[in-house]
């Protein structure tokens, strides 16, 4: 172990628009050993996340990781609870081993449920999936029969969503995606009904082709003119879970502006809630048990997108942001 590195993907500037790779820096340093109560974990798989672009413009440090989900295994510990082989799951970044303190940045250890691939911890088992669940069960109270429309349904949450949604009795599941290739996968491998290509005309219109009698609920990934087709879509007392809005991350100091429709909210008696998955980690556990049997029995898929070595940090995060994953985009440093 006296011999190893520990590595670092660093923000090296403040991005302006879209960021670009000079925005980043590899960084090599000695491995450091833990104090009493931490652990010295060795990072397996780690997360990019569109929520890091956010981060990028003014809550991260310069000259640090980036704040972020990992799964990694226990090398050496001096903390109750840990011992030597264990998996974790902690957020402290996109790095190649961590010091963790239990019950500190997300620092958990993992159950290690067989059966299931480590890799599902940082996707439909993770914040992705988990995500998506209480945006399903708490904001928009799915019910068996509901029609549902899912924005960026190609990405991490948007499988998840449509693969939950499936467990829980939706009707019709229709997705919008960034490719007429990326609408085909939906409908063929993940579980939607019909899904179409944002590029190929108005979302509004696309959606109402494909749901001329409406939907009851809407998961919103993008914002924008989805934001609004949804709104016109949407069946009185209709439900929108917002989860975050990709469509303007890279431009925040100029968001677009409100849906021309918002007031529809009001005439149909929409409800608008927004999704923050940190106020729900206390349901991890009801959701394990609720999803882990659909995994093992090969119900439910992880779906991911899974670039390998600390030097496809960068490269993943932006391409994730350009749209290129199918499924969570992961970076996987170790095999297990």
């Amino acid at each position: 172990m006296t011999d190893q590195r520990m590595i670092t993907v660093q923000q090296a500037a403040r991005p302006d628009g879209f960021p670009v790779p000079s925005d980043f820096a590899l960084v090599e340093a000695p491995l450091p050993s833990p104090a009493p109560g931490q652990a010295l974990v060795e990072n397996l798989y780690l997360s990019v996340d569109p929520y890091h672009r956010e981060l990028m413009d003014s809550d991260n440090e310069l000259h640090a990781p980036l704040e972020g989900r990992a799964v990694g295994r226990v090398v050496a510990s001096r903390a109750a609870g840990l011992a030597e082989g264990d998996l974790v799951h902690h957020r402290h970044g996109w790095r190649s081993h961590a010091l963790v303190t239990p019950g500190e940045h997300g620092t958990r250890p993992l159950p290690g449920h067989e059966g299931v691939p480590l890799s599902a911890y940082l996707s439909i088992l993770g914040g992705t999936g988990l995500t998506a669940y209480v945006a399903l069960t708490r904001t928009l109270r799915l019910q068996p029969g509901d029609d549902l429309f899912v924005s960026a349904a190609a990405g991490g949450v948007g499988t998840a969503a449509a693969r939950i949604a499936r467990l829980l009795g939706a009707g019709r599941l229709i997705g919008s995606t960034g490719s007429a290739a990326k609408a085909e996968h939906l409908t063929q491998s993940v579980g939607y009904d019909a899904a179409f290509d944002y590029h190929a005309g108005p979302v509004a219109e696309q959606l109402a082709a494909l749901a001329p009698d409406g939907i009851d609920a809407y998961v919103d990934n993008v914002g924008g003119d989805h934001l609004e087709g949804a709104i016109a879509a949407l069946r009185e007392h209709g439900r929108i879970a917002w989860v975050g809005a990709v469509a303007q991350y890279n431009d925040l100091a100029n968001p677009p502006a409100a849906p021309r429709n918002l007031f529809d909210v009001v005439e149909k008696s929409l409800r608008l809630e927004g999704v923050m998955v940190r106020n729900h980690t206390a349901l991890q556990g009801e959701f394990e048990d609720f999803l882990v049997p659909h995994l093992r029995s090969g119900a439910v898929f992880a779906d991911a997108t899974v670039v390998k070595g600390m030097d496809g940090v960068v490269p993943a995060f932006l391409g994730m942001l350009r749209g290129e994953n199918v499924g969570k985009m992961l970076v996987e440093l170790k095999g297990r």
